[in-house]
């Protein structure tokens, strides 16, 4: 009789992010958040990084092992690479889970079946509807997609809705484990002062410069308001392009980019002490900085998806606007006379972390599968 093991029995490999303790995007925040709460519960924790991201290599970091695996530096196939090698080496090696990020690495699970190693992975968003995956990579982000329901044993979504997407597309149910948040109050405002912005006295976008996030619709449409705040977009591409190149150019007196913002505090700052926080993120399921901004009381402003919906609880913890320039002029101009209404979205958006969201419930969740598959 195979006994159910502790947690100490246990050896995940997590790989398909930057790696750890590097911190921007989702999956990075996800990494060291889980990672940190795995191995602090006794379960044996190793990351593949990016070799290239990391200076200083130390084997261990806040006991979780580090390990740095090559990639080919390619804006297509950074990631798809660096998983492959990272696959081979966990592999070859005693772990015994692997989890993954990222359904562009939905391929890589045969290797895993190869070796009998059991696999979960966390498909995210809808990649293949992406504008910046057009053609071949559109095509190739909905193959991968599909073989992840085929090779890895477990697939994971991140919101109830994208478990009915992928029940849809490929046949395949999910076991739906949100992504956490961590709600924080009374944040100073001082690091406002780098850009000469006061609090209540802007409005943010924070997140990547791609096309379904929507800056340049949001950017239009408040252009076209009377509102004499600054907008401000907390954010870049993470390679060269032209279509952020060109949204850019936007900038003047009343938009801001401030390029990525790595500070955690400076992050905070920008977030809490925002009059609105515009939401244009239009594919995916439970996004990091919509959870940031209910855990730092923000008042949002989201485009009207149903992800958008299920995480504000069809409009409790904020309003919405429809794809169009002049519904975003609309929703600012509602909320520039709306400043009473914007104040009780700021009080009662922490109550939108529901249970689902916290990360301790988060990691029991990983845990029990981590168990079960470790138990095959």
């Amino acid at each position: 009789m195979v006994s159910k093991p502790s947690p100490v029995d246990i050896k995940v490999a997590i790989m398909g992010a930057k790696g750890y303790p590097y911190v921007y995007g989702g999956y990075d925040t996800l990494v060291k958040e889980l990672g940190e709460r795995l191995q602090a519960r006794g379960v044996q924790v190793r990351v593949y990084n990016h070799r290239s991201l990391f200076s200083t290599r130390t084997r261990f970091v806040n006991g979780i092992e580090c390990i740095y695996t090559p990639a080919l530096e390619t804006k297509s196939l950074t990631q798809l690479s660096h998983t492959f090698f990272s696959m081979l080496h966990a592999c070859f090696s005693d772990v015994d889970v692997i989890f993954v990020v990222n359904s562009g690495n939905g391929p890589f699970g045969w290797l895993a079946r190869i070796f009998g190693k059991p696999t979960a992975i966390n498909v995210d968003g809808l990649e293949w509807l992406r504008p910046k995956w057009k053609g071949w990579g559109a095509r190739y982000f909905k193959w991968a997609s599909k073989m992840a329901t085929r090779s890895f044993d477990q697939i994971i979504n991140d919101s109830d809705e994208m478990r009915r997407v992928y029940l849809e597309e490929f046949q395949k149910d999910s076991v739906v484990i949100a992504y956490g948040a961590n709600p924080k109050e009374d944040v100073e405002d001082s690091p406002l002062q780098t850009w000469k912005l006061h609090s209540r006295e802007y409005y943010l976008i924070v997140g990547r410069l791609i096309p379904d996030n929507n800056a340049d619709l949001i950017i239009e449409g408040f252009l076209q308001s009377k509102s004499n705040k600054p907008l401000v977009i907390v954010g870049d591409a993470p390679f060269s392009d032209a279509w952020a190149q060109q949204v850019k150019k936007q900038e003047g007196p009343r938009v801001l980019f401030t390029g990525y913002v790595t500070d955690p505090l400076v992050l905070a700052s920008l977030y809490s002490h925002c009059y609105a926080y515009f939401h244009g993120h239009e594919f995916g399921g439970t996004n990091p900085a919509m959870l940031k901004a209910l855990g730092y009381g923000c008042a949002i402003l989201a485009l009207n998806t149903p992800f958008n919906q299920e995480m504000l609880q069809n409009g409790k913890h904020g309003w919405y606007f429809e794809k169009t320039s002049e519904a975003v002029q609309q929703l600012v101009e509602k909320a520039e006379a709306g400043a009473a209404e914007l104040q009780e979205l700021r009080q009662t958006a922490r109550q939108g972390l529901t249970a689902k969201y916290s990360w301790d419930r988060v990691t029991d969740q990983y845990l029990e599968v981590f168990h079960r598959l470790a138990k095959k």
